[in-house]
């Protein structure tokens, strides 16, 4: 990899990771809905007021409908531009529960190396499938066993591990998220991502740190937020006690499949430093939000991408008072549809 200061992670790299992989991925669009928001504004969540001056407008930003269903392409292309040429002949790999490996195994593709990845044995039917679509080699595992099945791999193949969040390639890449976003809605006053290994919210943070980047000289940041479901909420529980929480203990108790690894080492103090607060949501608050956004704006989002609108409902963020112009990242669109809907469970 190369060494050089295009890797720093400070705010003005994640626009330069952007400039880089823009002509590789979908600019994915804006969407908005007048009853969500109004929900959002009443006085309680389960009754709609409609008013023209309602206090808070919510905009949905579609990485679910990215190339791979998922945001997890801007990292894994921006990771693999960042390869030696020496480095891309020996190939890439990494483990996942599937949206990080289909989005590496397409930028390997694109570039011509090869691909393996490790994915526990619990991932979805459609990860695994489009992952061996986009030319993958995977290896199954039990969920415990990624990292040590993954080292095995390595030395068989000699491939360069492209972590699936924690690293500086991946943080800068997912930042291009917020970029792309404040380019779309210049009025953004607030934007809330879901955070597993925390990639996405420490480059979104990131990049919102310097607000002259974005046109405001003077003015006021884009409050970032992260949502993260109860059963797996280290984040949050890092952020409150000051630390990093290493573990994930009720990992399989959530729908949530792609947020069921701990925040990484080196966006955990990210997070800390430029992430105004981690909200977390129940189960039932997750598969709520999942039916709205299925019901409501017609979109296939999969649970881990609805913890976000699950948060801007619940009554812990009417009692914080956020209000204005308030963003939210659906993360990806990977459903199984021969399994029940998790908002049917």
């Amino acid at each position: 990899m190369p060494n050089d200061d295009a890797l720093a992670l400070v705010p003005e790299n994640v626009w330069a990771a952007y400039d880089r992989i823009k002509p590789l991925i979908h600019q994915t669009p804006l969407f908005a809905s007048r009853t969500l928001s109004a929900l959002v504004s009443s006085p309680s969540s389960t009754t709609t007021t409609f008013s023209d001056n309602t206090p808070t407008t919510l905009v949905f930003k579609a990485e679910s409908l990215q190339r791979g269903g998922a945001f997890k392409i801007r990292g894994a292309m921006h990771a693999v531009a960042r390869l030696s040429e020496e480095e891309r002949k020996r190939g890439v790999c990494t483990h996942s529960s599937g949206n990080h490996a289909q989005a590496l195994a397409i930028a390997a593709r694109e570039s011509g190396a090869k691909c393996w990845v490790v994915m526990p044995d619990t991932s979805p039917v459609p990860k695994r499938e489009a992952t061996a679509a986009y030319g993958a080699t995977i290896t199954f595992c039990p969920p415990l066993e990624r990292e040590e099945t993954l080292a095995r791999v390595q030395e068989e193949t000699g491939a360069v591990y492209v972590p699936p969040y924690d690293d500086p390639r991946i943080i800068l890449g997912q930042g291009t998220i917020f970029v792309e976003f404040v380019g779309q809605e210049e009025e953004l006053d607030a934007i809330i991502v879901p955070v597993g290994g925390g990639g996405m919210l420490a480059g979104c943070a990131l990049a919102a740190s310097d607000p002259e980047l974005y046109g405001r000289v003077g003015g006021k940041k884009v409050r970032v937020f992260g949502a993260e479901p109860y059963e797996v909420n280290d984040c949050a529980q890092g952020l409150a006690c000051g630390t990093r929480v290493p573990s994930q203990p009720n990992g399989l108790k959530t729908v949530c499949d792609g947020l069921r690894t701990p925040v990484g080492k080196t966006n955990f103090p990210i997070i800390q430093k430029h992430a105004e607060k981690v909200f977390t949501v129940t189960e039932e608050e997750v598969k709520r939000a999942m039916r709205l956004v299925w019901e409501r704006l017609k979109l296939v989002v999969e649970p881990s991408g609805c913890v976000g609108l699950a948060v801007v409902l619940s009554e812990a963020w009417r009692e914080y008072g956020v209000n204005g112009k308030v963003g939210i990242v659906f993360s990806g669109g990977n459903v199984d549809l021969s399994e029940v809907l998790a908002f049917n469970k």
